[in-house]
């Protein structure tokens, strides 16, 4: 069985392309689908501009490296902010990633400004 043929097609359910119908028939055409957004996929959003900022990533669109530490420690102070504001909030999956993500995003800026 191929990978595209694991994706259930029915409505709710995923495309190959890991969007559901709902999805896909909002899209228009070529444009892309994007994931659900949840808190973890809002976290991540923020650790990859975080690290894109850090030069540690590459830009998405142009695939070049650029460093903006001040936007870097930005982005990651937003995240602490958070970790704050939800304390008590969230699941423990939740918790962990986001100090998880604060704690490598901290160490690597730590490393980039010296």
């Amino acid at each position: 069985m191929s990978e595209e043929q694991d994706y259930k097609t029915e409505t709710g359910e995923n495309h190959a392309d890991g969007c559901t119908c709902e999805e896909r028939a909002t899209a228009g055409p070529g444009d892309p689908c994007y994931p659900p957004v949840t808190f973890t996929t809002f976290l991540l959003s923020l650790a990859s501009s975080a690290m894109v900022h850090m030069g540690e990533t590459p830009e998405p669109e142009s695939g070049g490296f650029t460093e903006n530490l001040p936007l870097a420690k930005h982005t990651i102070d937003i995240l602490g902010m958070l970790e704050c504001k939800t304390k008590s909030n969230l699941t423990d999956d939740e918790a962990g990633l986001l100090a998880n993500l604060l704690a490598e995003l901290r160490m690597a800026y730590v490393k980039k400004a010296g």
